[in-house]
Order: C-alpha cells, then structure tokens, then sequence
C-alpha cells in the first residue's frame, strides 16, 4: 500500500490540481506498531483522492443524479439509502436522502459541473476540507466497531454502502470500499487527532502504517 500526496484543486479558474502536505504528515509513522507479534490485525493508511465532492439531488430528481453519476464515474449507485460503489481509486455512495459522497483522482468537480444542471441538484468541491483514511484488513470491523456505534456486520453494511455518523466531535462519512476495508472521510482540521485515536485503538490487534 503506497502512500499518496495530498492532493487539492488548484482553483476553479484553472482547474488543476497540485500538491500539498497531508494534515497526518506530523503523526504518519510508517511501520508495525502496537501488538504485533502474533500478526497485523490492520493496515491504516491515508487514500488521499485528489478530488472529493458532494452532490445533491432536489426532490424527484435522485434517479437522475445517480445515473449522472453512473455516467461521469462508471459506478453504479442503486436506490436504497446508504447505497454506494466502489472501483480502485473512483467511490461514490449516499450520505443522507438525495445526498452523495463522491471521490477520484480525476477532476470530480468540474466533470459534475457540466453534468449536474441547477433543475437537478448540486455540486459542492470538498476537495480542500477532507481527509480519508482507510483502515483494512481482518480486524478492521473490531476497530470500526470500537469508534462508532454501527452496525459493521457484511451482512448489514455490505461493500460499496456507506453511513454518516460521528465519534464524539467527529463528524465522519464511511464507505465499505472492500469485504475487509473501509475508507473515512473526515474534516480535514479534524483529521490528526481522529488518526491518533485510530493508531491508539488499533495497538491491541497490532497495526501497520504503509
């Protein structure tokens, strides 16, 4: 698992995107740390997408985001609330009703800009404000469990799917990006405390930074 450079829109004008320090850098420490003599219970690392933005529908016009989705990412979102899916580094899956949580290394938000009419919804760059950790691997539903009071059972929250919740202060929009993974989406001033807390609880399964 490499880990990525933060990456930003340079601005709405230009269009392009360019470097710039992940708020982790201070407290990303590569290596096995914590109980990790009988294995690596899971694997945390920042994905780092270059563009992330949030899409909303007016009433009566989901059906037409989601397929204008389908269209600009090549995923398919299905009706039911929470629904998501996921292909390497492009996701994308509800937040709340009419809401979704998109994320890639191409330009999200410019290509939903020309595709996304005010007569169906919005579009909104949070590109600058986010930061996502993934945690992965055959513990990663113990360590979810012990942050947020959901459900992380495959059978109720299956891959692709995605809630909104909150730890403590933090705010945070998941996604089961893989049977044994999943991607954080939080605020990106939030970001460093919530990554301390994650190692901390990791240390009893053992935890590798990549």
């Amino acid at each position: 698992m490499a880990r990525k450079s933060a990456l930003v829109p340079a601005g709405a004008a230009a269009r392009s995107l360019v470097e710039r320090e992940s708020p982790l850098a201070p407290v990303y420490r590569p290596g096995s740390h914590g109980d990790f003599e009988s294995g690596i219970g899971v694997a945390l690392s920042e994905t780092a997408p270059a563009s992330i933005v949030q899409l909303a529908a007016w009433p009566g016009q989901e059906g037409k985001l989601r397929d204008i989705i389908g269209s600009v990412m090549g995923l398919t979102i299905a009706e039911q609330p929470g629904s998501g899916s996921a292909d390497g580094a492009k996701a994308a899956f509800g937040i709340a009703p009419g809401k979704f949580l998109a994320s890639s290394d191409n330009d999200l938000a410019a290509a939903f800009a020309k595709a996304v009419t005010p007569a169906i919804g919005t579009v909104t760059d949070l590109s600058h404000g986010r930061t996502v950790i993934r945690v992965e691997g055959p513990e990663a539903e113990w360590i979810m469990a012990k942050f947020f009071a959901i459900d992380f059972a495959l059978s109720v929250f299956p891959v692709g799917a995605g809630r909104s919740t909150m730890h403590h202060d933090v705010f945070a929009q998941i996604q089961r990006s893989a049977p044994e993974q999943f991607d954080i989406y939080v605020f990106r001033s939030f970001a460093r405390s919530f990554w301390k807390a994650l190692c901390h609880g990791a240390a009893e399964v053992g935890y590798e930074v990549a």
